[in-house]
């Protein structure tokens, strides 16, 4: 089931700048594994405390998901996003000295509740967790702004 309609142009989207902090967005693709697999293995308990992720068994916290798991895992979102049925994105924040690091992940898919187009979720690293509820309302806003949906669901922006 497509989350957006075949001729829906997906926008690109927005930069976020939160104080001294810009996040940005990017599809989620193998590029990102190294950098992914670190954010969210160096903030699992963290982003378990985040709404949509405590009743989603993930990240998991026995340390036996490996990096080649988490690669596979890039390519199932990067192959719903070209087949529409989903959307990731990566958070990435520029560091001058080492460039791009991921810092978390935004989630579009349709929702099993019919009274919704689609659920959204995401997370940060414990390192940017202050801006958790931040980069969650700019991304609504966007969604809201910018996408076709009638009615989305999101996780609580506490």
């Amino acid at each position: 089931m497509n989350v957006v309609p075949a001729d829906f142009v997906i926008p690109e989207p927005p930069s976020f700048v939160f104080g001294p902090v810009t996040m940005r967005l990017a599809p989620l693709g193998e590029e990102h594994c190294a950098s992914d697999f670190a954010a969210w293995t160096n903030s699992s308990a963290h982003i378990r405390s985040t709404p949509g992720f405590p009743w989603h068994g993930w990240p998991p916290d026995d340390g036996t998901f490996t990096i080649e798991e988490n690669l596979a895992d890039m390519r199932m979102h990067a192959e719903h996003f070209a087949a529409r049925v989903g959307f990731t994105w990566t958070v990435l924040v520029d560091h001058e000295d080492v460039g791009p690091q991921v810092v978390g992940c935004v989630y579009v898919y349709p929702d099993a509740d019919p009274a919704y187009d689609a659920y959204v979720r995401s997370w940060v690293t414990e390192e940017f967790g202050a801006l958790d509820v931040q980069l969650r309302e700019a991304v609504v806003d966007w969604l809201a702004r910018d996408w076709p949906f009638q009615a989305g669901r999101y996780d609580s922006i506490n």
